[in-house]
């Protein structure tokens, strides 16, 4: 289907205007300067990024009737890709989404073409369900038929690897060693294996990889959004030739099997380069491999973009004015803290100040900012950098992660003498953060001297943008009620002010009877209905009282008390203030935060 096709330009122009795109006065004047230039109006409102093409093609479904799906963010099952060749698809530009009810659901660019749905339902042999896409949505899908492997390749990897001896994942033997890196050369099954599950993970914004050795098989699972998904199974027999690709690339030792390695190599894409962080470790049927992938094209998220709001972000942008003490961040792996310091760091970078980095590893490259590399294997560790680096004249120091007494008793000495001081701990919550430093043997009026501001946080799942509006059960409304009935207004000459305190459009009245929550459409792109992450956040400034408290050694939970009382929002109060905007869902919510918070 034409975006630009005559018989749907009257029609089109009407829709831009009813659903409420633009006024008859906009289009108008769009119409004048797409004749300055000579330029069919659609294409001028495209090429002008005044509309998307997604818009475009929603819009020219519902003219035809036909059902639409947006395939921008979508995974789609390796399974029903494999029903139709990839060349069929290139051609009639169509991709299998799934099954529904006997028939095979289809997203096509000309999903009104019938001659191109009876002969791929022919080719198929199932009656199609087909819905309109747009063409870089089909286009997006298709680059997903290079992220599996093929029968053809599996056969050649286990016709390869029945060479091997069974024992050959724990051989050290010269002989074997010479012939596991003959396997793995480039050109190998193996290394085509290896590249189409990067290539994969990186194209549908994959976390990590997971390589796993079971006892007649190999499973490959990666994390997307937070949640691990199986992506194929290998045969056992080729688990030491993937295995050993990888540490060649990662500089490894191929024959050491008994002890965990670290390493890292980068993957080259046609438009990125990814970081892989390689950890290996042995189990009990072979060795595990986790790859963690960073995109070193860099993260240009602002603080509101990240999904800090109202509160929370004015006391963030307060600590960050000061030219000295820290500002700490907390939350298990994978929460997002080093995606919050960069962040942080984005919001105050200029050419008057100097900012330098202790990282490990450095994910993500930033211009004009001093990163440096831990490298224990040389002695260039957190502490020893840190030494280093309060001789370069800094204003503000990031460090990656505090993890030893030494690094915090410096941490805290950079920040007396003058300098802001950003890094990371691994508590359950913000307010665990000042517990842990005593632990580390941090003196208490030191910490209470020091720290300006702590932020705990997690990633939950965002719904998909196709959502659907539901009234929430009685279970959901008293959960509502028990968490947010302290922040929500109480009348409605209140709303604007509470909402723009907290830094949500037009929240709900509290004690309601329901309230309107949203739930994701879910369809083959986006299971369950999710699709992409942002964060939960808590924070609060360390005032006297609170620096009190750490003076008196309280416990964490007495500091949480105190900082609620003043105003902070906790973990699972930022999430139902989501649920409530559209964002997300209470059960997503529940998930992550609800062990979190009271």
């Amino acid at each position: 289907m034409s975006l630009l096709s005559p018989v749907n330009q009257d029609q089109l122009q009407t829709s831009l205007v009813t659903d409420g795109y633009f006024s008859s006065e906009e289009l108008s004047s769009f119409e004048t300067e797409a004749a300055k230039v000579r330029m069919p109006l659609l294409t001028y409102l495209i090429n002008n990024q005044k509309i998307s093409e997604e818009v475009i093609t929603k819009i020219l479904a519902k003219i035809n009737k036909l059902p639409y799906v947006n395939l921008s963010n979508a995974y789609i099952d390796p399974k029903f890709l494999a029903m139709l060749p990839k060349e069929t698809a290139e051609k009639y530009m169509a991709i299998p989404l799934g099954r529904d009810q006997g028939h095979l659901v289809v997203a096509m660019l000309d999903a009104d073409n019938v001659q191109a749905v009876d002969f791929l339902s022919n080719k198929i042999g199932i009656p199609l369900k087909v819905y309109s896409a747009s063409e870089t949505g089909i286009k997006r899908v298709i680059k997903q038929y290079q992220t599996f492997v093929d029968k053809n390749i599996a056969k050649n990897i286990s016709q390869e690897s029945e060479t091997l001896p069974e024992d050959s994942v724990k051989s050290s033997s010269l002989d074997q060693v010479n012939k596991l890196a003959n396997l793995t050369d480039q050109d190998s099954p193996i290394s085509k294996t290896l590249s189409t599950i990067l290539t994969y993970a990186a194209d549908n914004g994959a976390s990590d990889i997971h390589i796993e050795p079971l006892e007649y098989n190999l499973k490959i699972r990666c994390r997307i959004d937070g949640i691990l998904r199986e992506l194929m199974i290998l045969p056992k027999n080729s688990e030491a030739a993937l295995i050993s690709r990888i540490k060649i690339l990662s500089n490894l030792k191929i024959d050491e099997h008994r002890i965990p390695q670290d390493g890292q190599f980068t993957f080259k894409l046609p438009d990125k380069e990814i970081d892989l962080r390689i950890a290996i470790a042995p189990v009990v049927w072979g060795e595990q491999v986790v790859i963690r992938l960073l995109d070193k094209t860099g993260i240009g998220l602002k603080l509101d973009q990240m999904g800090f709001t109202g509160r929370s972000l004015r006391l963030i942008q307060t600590a960050l004015q000061q030219s000295s003490g820290m500002i700490l961040t907390s939350g298990p792996t994978g929460s997002g803290k080093s995606t919050t310091l960069y962040g942080l760091i984005q919001e105050i970078k200029s050419d008057s100040i100097n900012i330098v980095t202790l990282e490990d590893p450095v994910e993500y490259k930033m211009d004009g900012i001093n990163q440096i590399q831990v490298n224990p294997d040389i002695g260039l560790t957190f502490a020893t950098g840190l030494r280093s680096i309060l001789r370069q004249d800094p204003n503000v120091v990031m460090v990656g992660e505090i993890r030893d007494v030494e690094t915090a008793s410096l941490a805290v000495q950079a920040s007396l003498t003058g300098h802001l001081v950003l890094s990371t701990l691994h508590t359950n919550s913000a307010s665990g953060i000042l517990p842990r430093l005593l632990d580390m043997g941090v003196e208490p009026f030191l910490i209470a001297s020091t720290v300006r501001t702590v932020i705990g946080q997690r990633l939950i799942r965002k719904i998909s943008k196709d959502k659907q509006p539901y009234q929430s059960s009685p279970i959901e409304t008293e959960s509502i009620h028990k968490c947010l009935n302290d922040l929500l207004p109480k009348t409605k000459e209140e709303v604007a002010k509470v909402s723009a305190d907290l830094g949500y459009d037009n929240l709900p009245l509290a004690n309601q009877n329901a309230y309107t929550l949203y739930k994701g459409v879910e369809s083959p792109g986006f299971p369950n209905g999710y699709r992409g992450r942002i964060g939960l956040f808590e924070v609060f400034a360390v005032t006297e009282e609170i620096q009190n408290l750490i003076i008196k050694r309280v416990t964490s939970d007495e500091i949480q008390r105190v900082a609620r009382s003043q105003g902070m929002i906790e973990l699972r109060q930022d999430g139902y203030l989501r649920a409530l905007a559209g964002q997300t869902t209470l059960q997503e919510v529940d998930r992550v935060a609800a062990t979190d918070s009271a």
